[in-house]
């Protein structure tokens, strides 16, 4: 058994609420798991095992749109300490005899594994973009380019890349394997309902998509939008993990941003979704692209009412399609790192 370093991008909660499944099923393999993060990513897993702070790159989001230059001087003046980050993550690895380093789109860790010659595995879904034959609409070239340039930057030669996707594609990088997205145990385990409400959810206060929702006939529960309070058919609701996953498991459907993890809970549970994806980050544009493309939901990058409309005209169509969406848990996940895993190790 191997003492494994597991970087994890800390941003949002997706990147540590599927690390923390794997983290559990390496612990059960009986591997030591530390983890390296930074904000609600470290805050997500300090209960699961031990762990380390590291400094991460934090993007900024105004009107549901990427703002790049506000990101670039956000972090230009952080470079001490991600390298102050990073020269701890190397001491950790020599002094505690790391064997392998694991990465959830987390680059100081993938830079500590090269600089001490550790074996490096990855695990997420952007790698889908570069590992597999996909198209994407020719409008969004430009911005699929910048995309996998960052993807290749952020997790450079690993030994083995291990890619979740909602969706099969041809592989056309050799040491790639891939398998459906991670699922956390409440949603593989719950027992899903209808009750009729449409779940809304967004990254940072959209007031134009709360008049829009309000002027819809239907029930709709929103998180994000930084108010409490019932406004006629919007019940808008505070942060609330627990409340924000009973209301997902009974409702009708699903309007958020394409952010990988929300997108493939709902789709586990046959929750037609319509996207919003963030403006000019193009892993949520590829995302709610293949989504329309596989017919289970549609996306629209500016949302008005007759979209809203069209989208809850036409759930019974992708309901039909989503009946026949697979659900094969986290079995093949697991499997193939029980494979992988060793082969990288040398045992």
């Amino acid at each position: 058994m191997a003492i494994i370093l597991y970087g994890v991008n800390g941003e949002g909660a997706g990147h540590s609420t599927r690390s923390r499944e794997v983290i559990e099923h390496l612990q059960g393999r009986g591997h030591e798991v530390i983890a390296a993060s930074f904000d609600r990513g470290l805050e997500n897993l300090k209960s699961v095992c031990e762990t380390v702070e590291i400094h991460g790159l934090r993007f900024s989001y105004v009107d549901n749109q990427v703002r790049y230059r506000r990101t670039a001087a956000k972090n230009l003046f952080t470079s001490a300490k991600i390298a102050t980050s990073e020269m701890r993550l190397i001491r950790l690895i020599r002094e505690r005899k790391v064997g392998l380093v694991i990465t959830d789109f987390e680059p100081l860790t993938c830079r500590a594994a090269r600089r001490t010659r550790t074996p490096l595995l990855s695990i997420d879904n952007q790698h889908m973009m570069t590992n597999a034959e996909v198209k994407t609409p020719r409008e969004f070239h430009k911005d699929a380019a910048a995309a996998k340039l960052v993807t290749r930057l952020m997790t450079p030669g690993a030994g083995a890349y291990v890619v979740t996707s909602f969706f099969e594609a041809e592989i056309k990088k050799k040491n790639t394997t891939i398998v459906p997205p991670i699922l956390r145990r409440k949603i593989v385990e719950a027992k899903a309902t209808n009750e009729g409400h449409i779940l809304v959810y967004v990254t940072s206060p959209a007031p134009d998509l709360a008049e829009i929702l309000r002027s819809v006939r239907g029930e709709f529960r929103a998180y994000g939008f930084g108010r409490e309070g019932k406004e006629g058919n919007v019940e808008f609701k505070k942060p609330s993990l627990d409340g924000f996953v009973e209301d997902l498991l009974r409702s009708r459907a699903v309007i958020a941003n394409a952010g990988f993890s929300l997108l493939t809970e709902s789709l586990y549970l046959r929750k037609p979704f319509l996207a919003i994806p963030v403006k000019r980050q193009f892993e949520q544009m590829f995302n709610a692209y293949w989504l329309a493309k596989a017919g289970y939901g549609t996306y629209w990058e500016v949302l008005n009412k007759e979209r809203v409309d069209s989208f809850l005209f036409n759930l019974p169509e992708y309901d039909e399609r989503l009946s026949t969406y697979p659900r094969d848990g986290n079995e093949r996940l697991y499997a193939t790192l029980d494979r992988v895993i060793p082969e990288l190790l040398g045992t």
